[in-house]
């Protein structure tokens, strides 16, 4: 994370006072543990898988993401410090120990964010899931009407472009919708990645197949080191990893313009990205920078 916060200038916003005070970040995934680094601002958690109350996560996953939120990097002596470290969190389990889950869960947890989102001051919802484009076309339309309906409450959504690129039409489902912000990674080259599981350059990319250019934007997603289940720190890569710091920066823009809407954040997005010089396709408009976001 000190690699990542350097690269999108996030001292900019530090210097500045703004560590997204005051927004509520709602973590759909599989959950969280507890991590030293996230102190008392884990606001709320909810259990569609096992029904459980008090926050858990069996798989790991969750817990990372909301480290690159937010952590406050305590225990690293601020080295994988989070990208918003004082915005609070809203975590909701839609995902099982395996990382499997069902429209319905994510379907239902939309609306309880959406009636619950005053309460919590839930300005922002981070989606580092996808559904693979070949699911039956009613699922995928349910779930692109639920984050249009968060979308249209007032709650910005940012969600992963997916691992499945560099094909054409390869960004997952939620993340072709129109409205919501969708995040790919700029560091997924063969010299990058290194030794991985993931093949290279295999950020999900567009258009879609209604010609929308996805992602919006990129950001570094491979190698990532955030909060681990472990209450130490883990390594992860993907485009799950992007999307969460793309979510910090709205975070951080959210807490000095608190009455922006969403469709103010993402043109403000676009008005400020930087151009890294790769096609749209790839890179959409470009990548985060707090300092110009600001």
């Amino acid at each position: 994370m000190d690699r990542v916060r350097r690269i999108i200038r996030a001292n900019q916003a530090y210097r500045r006072g703004y560590y997204g005070e005051g927004v509520g970040v709602a973590v759909l995934d599989t959950g969280i543990f507890l991590h030293q680094d996230f102190e008392k601002r884990v606001v709320c958690f909810r259990d569609y898988i096992n029904g459980r109350t008090k926050p858990y996560d069996d798989n790991g996953h969750g817990t990372h993401i909301a480290g690159i939120i937010g952590g406050n990097g305590s225990i690293s002596g601020g080295k994988y410090m989070g990208i918003a470290p004082k915005a609070h969190f809203i975590v909701v389990k839609i995902l099982d120990q395996k990382g499997n889950g069902n429209t319905e869960n994510v379907v239902e947890s939309i609306r309880w964010l959406v009636a619950e989102k005053e309460k919590y001051k839930i300005r922002i919802v981070n989606i580092s899931i996808g559904m693979v484009l070949e699911a039956e076309s009613s699922e995928r339309r349910r779930l692109l009407q639920a984050v249009d309906y968060a979308w249209d409450n007032g709650i910005v959504v940012v969600a992963a472009a997916g691992n499945n690129g560099p094909g054409e039409n390869s960004v997952t489902v939620p993340g072709i919708s129109r409205k919501i912000i969708t995040v790919g990674c700029c560091d997924d080259t063969k010299e990058q990645i290194g030794v991985s599981r993931l093949k290279p350059d295999y950020s999900g990319q567009g258009p879609t197949d209604h010609c929308i250019v996805k992602p919006e934007l990129v950001v570094p997603g491979t190698n990532i080191i955030s909060c681990s289940i472990t209450g130490e720190y883990v390594k992860k890569s993907g485009t799950s990893m992007a999307a969460p710091i793309v979510s910090g920066c709205v975070a951080i823009l959210l807490s000095k313009y608190p009455r922006f809407s969403p469709a103010e954040v993402k043109l403000r997005l676009y008005e400020r990205a930087l151009d890294l010089g790769m096609v749209p396709s790839k890179q959409g408009w470009g990548m985060v920078d707090i300092g110009r976001l600001l």
